[in-house]
């Protein structure tokens, strides 16, 4: 890939009934906490997206969650429920204000997750919603296909540094988000096609 004009032609790998953006296997990515501290969770414009799966099981599963986070988080949640429709007409997790997502939990001055808290100490077997495992991977479902696209956050400055460093493509970091979702099969297609696709883009070795 080169940037010698200014706006290049976008490529798309079709794996099964999904459509990858060549950048998911061309940026380097590796999160980096120390950096940003999980700003992911308190800023932005909207809540965590989710599948109405994910939104009934945070509906079934909040009792236990509860236990595991603030209580600004839970008078958010007691007052306008786990989630509500954003102005995109997306299901998002329920906010603290307009940024913070009221499943937040902090470790020292690091932002986490609540759910995944929960889950990593075996009380819910729901690890997180799939658009946070997934991030900076964004999905967006369409009639006939997935769009699987790589998402840019000035937040995300330190892991984008970070994979450069390490030379680990997003796809590689995000190994086990991908095969949560899409699963293994899918998974080692989408790693032969990032073969291909090196090979065909010097200028991405």
């Amino acid at each position: 890939m080169t940037n010698n004009t200014e706006q290049e032609e976008e490529i798309m790998l079709e794996i099964g009934d999904t459509l990858v953006s060549g950048d998911v296997l061309e940026k380097k990515f590796i999160c980096d906490l120390s950096h940003c501290k999980g700003a992911c969770c308190i800023e932005g414009d909207s809540g965590a997206p989710l599948s109405e799966k994910e939104r009934d099981l945070l509906d079934e599963l909040l009792p236990s969650i509860k236990k595991y986070i603030t209580k600004e988080g839970i008078k958010a949640i007691d007052k306008n429920g786990a989630w509500f429709i954003d102005t995109e007409g997306d299901t998002v997790t329920m906010l603290i204000g307009t940024a913070q997502c009221a499943f937040t939990v902090f470790d020292g001055d690091v932002a986490k997750c609540g759910i995944e808290k929960a889950w990593l100490d075996k009380a819910i077997d729901f690890q997180k919603p799939i658009s946070c495992h997934l991030y900076p991977i964004r999905e967006n479902e369409y009639r006939s296909f997935t769009a699987v696209n790589y998402d840019t956050w000035d937040i995300c400055k330190g892991a984008i540094k970070l994979g450069k460093k390490e030379d680990v493509p997003a796809y590689v970091f995000l190994k086990e988000p991908l095969i949560r979702k899409h699963g293994q099969e899918w998974y080692d297609q989408l790693t032969e096609a990032a073969k291909i696709y090196a090979s065909q883009n010097n200028s991405w070795k």
